[in-house]
C-alpha cells in the first residue's frame, strides 16, 4: 500500500503529466511519467519482494503477580539478502496489558540480529497471549509500506495477589499470638509427631491426655505419629449468583484468599486439592493452583450441594477444608456444615460480593445480618470463620481473635 508520501508523489506525477498534455511540454511530461514510474516500481517491489524476518521474544518472567513490571525483548533478524532501510514493528498485546508496543528499526542488515525491548505492567490476573508481531516494511524512498505478520506468540500468566500469612511457627515480626493460633488450628496434622507435649492454643481438646494432666498438673497433648502426609481441600464457590461476575472486587478478593491460603498450606507440607461447584476436587501443587486461579471465572452452577456431598464422602480426620464463598443463605448452611463434618480442621472465609457500606441502609442491614448469622453457625459447628469485604485484605483479619478459641476458653 502507498504511504502518504507515495500518494503525494503519485498525484504530483499525474498532475504533471496532465499539465504537460495540455500545454504541450515534453520535459514536464517526462518528469510526470518518471514520478509515476517510480511509484509503480516501488509498488511492484513491495508486492513481489519476499521479506524474510524471524522474531524471538523473551519475557523477564512468565508468571507474575499484578503490579509487577515485565520486561519484553524482541530479537529481530533479517534473513533475506537485501538491507531493510526502515522496519516498523508492533507487538500485539491484549487490552489487559495496555497498548501494544510500536517500535522502529533503521538499517536492518541481513543476518545481523537487532534487539529492542519494552515493558508491560499487568494490573489484573489472567492468562495473556502476547503476539503476533506485525512488521511494516518501507521502501528506501518511503513510498510504499507492506505489512507482514510474524506468528510468534508467548503467554504471560498473571496470578492472583498472594498475601503472606504466618504459619504455626513463631516469627520474629509477628507480635500477636492470634495469627499463630489460627494457623495452628488450620494446619494441625501437617507434621509428624510422637509422644507428649504441652497444650497450645488451637490444639484439639480431644487429644488431651488426662493421665498426664493428673500426674503433672499441666495440660498435655497426645501426639500420634502421622502415617501419611496431611491434605487440604480448597473449595471456591465461584457461582455468579453468589460472588457475582469475575473481575468484580468481591470475586477477585475471594480468588486472592484461595491463592493465599493455598500457598500457606503448601508451604506447611499439605497436599492440595482444589474444587469448585463445577470442578471435582483435583490434586494440584502450589504453582498449578495459581495457574488455575489465574483463569478463574464465574460459573452458572445453580447448587453446590452435589459437590459438597462428594467432598464429605472423601473427607478425613487429618484433612483440612477451606471454604471460600459469599455469606451463604440459611438454605445452604446445613449442606456446608455437613460437608465439614468429614474433615478435621475447617475454615470458612466469607467475602461480601459488594461493599456493605455502599448499599442502602435496609439492604446493608440485611447483608450484614446474613453474614453474622452464617458466622455464628460456623463457629458453633467448630469452624474458624472470617468475614471480609471486597476492600479488606485477609492479612488484616488473620490476626483477629479466633472465635472458636475464644469459645473454648470461655
Amino acid at each position: 500500500m502507498l504511504t502518504p508520501r507515495g500518494a503525494t508523489v503519485a498525484l504530483a506525477g499525474l498532475a504533471m503529466w496532465l499539465a504537460a498534455r495540455v500545454v504541450g511540454s515534453p520535459g514536464l511530461e517526462v518528469v510526470g511519467l518518471g514520478l509515476l514510474a517510480l511509484v509503480a516500481g516501488a509498488l511492484l517491489r513491495s508486492r513481489l519482494g519476499r521479506p524474510a524476518l524471524t522474531v524471538r521474544r523473551r519475557l523477564s518472567a512468565a508468571h507474575v503477580e499484578p503490579g509487577t513490571r515485565v520486561g519484553v525483548e524482541l530479537e529481530v533478524t533479517n534473513v533475506g539478502a537485501t538491507r531493510l532501510p526502515l522496519l516498523l514493528l508492533e507487538d500485539v498485546v491484549p487490552a489487559g496489558l495496555g497498548r501494544g508496543a510500536r517500535l522502529g528499526l533503521v538499517d536492518v542488515r541481513p543476518r545481523r540480529p537487532t534487539r529492542v525491548g519494552y515493558t508491560l505492567l499487568p494490573q489484573a490476573r489472567g492468562r495473556y497471549p502476547i503476539g503476533p508481531v506485525r512488521s511494516d516494511l518501507v521502501d528506501p524512498f518511503g513510498l510504499t509500506r507492506r505489512r507482514v505478520a510474524v506468528p510468534v506468540v508467548d503467554h504471560l500468566v498473571v496470578t492472583p495477589e498472594v498475601e503472606h500469612l504466618p504459619g504455626a511457627t513463631p516469627e520474629p515480626t509477628v507480635t500477636t499470638s492470634f495469627g499463630r493460633a489460627r494457623a495452628r488450628h488450620l494446619l494441625r496434622g501437617s507434621h509428624e509427631y510422637s509422644g507428649m507435649r504441652p497444650y497450645q492454643i488451637g490444639d484439639d481438646l480431644r487429644r488431651i491426655h488426662w493421665r498426664s494432666v493428673a500426674r503433672t498438673g499441666e495440660l498435655m497433648i497426645r501426639q500420634e505419629e502421622a502415617t501419611r502426609r496431611a491434605s487440604a481441600v480448597l473449595f471456591l464457590d465461584d457461582r455468579r449468583s453468589a460472588l457475582g461476575q469475575a473481575r468484580t472486587p468481591g470475586f477477585e478478593r475471594a480468588v486472592s484468599v484461595v491463592a493465599s491460603l493455598g500457598v500457606l498450606l503448601a508451604r506447611e507440607g499439605f497436599r492440595l486439592r482444589y474444587a469448585t461447584p463445577e470442578l471435582a476436587a483435583t490434586m494440584v501443587g502450589a504453582n498449578d493452583l495459581l495457574e488455575l486461579l489465574a483463569g478463574a471465572t464465574d460459573s452458572r452452577a445453580r447448587s453446590i450441594t452435589p459437590r459438597l456431598t462428594s467432598l464429605r464422602q472423601r473427607g478425613a480426620a487429618d484433612a483440612a477444608l477451606v471454604f471460600v464463598a459469599a455469606p451463604p443463605p440459611p438454605s445452604e448452611l446445613a449442606a456446608i456444615l455437613r460437608a465439614g463434618s468429614g474433615f478435621g480442621a475447617r475454615m470458612a472465609v466469607l467475602v461480601h460480593p459488594v461493599e456493605p457500606a455502599a448499599l442502602p441502609p435496609d439492604r446493608m442491614a440485611q447483608v450484614e445480618g446474613r453474614a453474622a448469622q452464617a458466622r455464628l453457625a460456623f463457629t458453633r459447628a467448630g469452624w474458624d470463620c472470617i468475614v471480609l469485604t471486597p476492600s479488606t485484605r485477609l492479612s488484616q483479619r488473620w490476626h483477629a481473635p479466633h472465635p472458636v478459641l475464644l469459645a473454648s476458653n470461655a
